[in-house]
């Protein structure tokens, strides 16, 4: 009965969605789908590894963007106090926000994770 087994293929093809469900149907070309098949795994685990990486490159972007803002403000209190016009009183009290900033970039760089994995500081293990 070739023409019974014929249906019977036919079936399964249909019900699967594939040409090839066995080796028998097509040795060779089971072989490339297989490859081609792998290719894809290993095509779609980059894409996945990719994105990650983006989302941990644009995360990481975002704390530095903040590491800058308190850099560009000490800067400003820098060279503010190099003015000759304020007095020792006043200096002591940029040198207070210079270390209060100071301390923000630290918490920053402290606090800049990605899977809990420390982005700007050499902390092993998440707080």
């Amino acid at each position: 009965c070739i023409a019974a087994a014929n249906l019977s293929k036919t079936q399964e093809k249909l019900s699967s969605g594939y040409r090839i469900n066995r080796a028998s149907d097509d040795a060779a070309g089971m072989g490339v789908s297989g490859k081609i098949n792998a290719q894809i795994r290993g095509l779609s685990q980059a894409s996945r590894n990719t994105s990650k990486a983006i989302n941990f490159i644009q995360t990481t972007e975002g704390n530095l963007n903040e590491v800058e803002k308190v850099l560009v403000r000490m800067k400003e209190l820098a060279v503010q106090s190099g003015n000759g016009t304020y007095s020792d009183a006043d200096r002591g009290s940029i040198q207070i926000e210079i270390e209060q900033l100071t301390d923000e970039i630290n918490r920053i760089a402290d606090q800049a994770q990605y899977n809990q994995m420390h982005m700007l500081s050499n902390n092993s293990c998440s707080h």
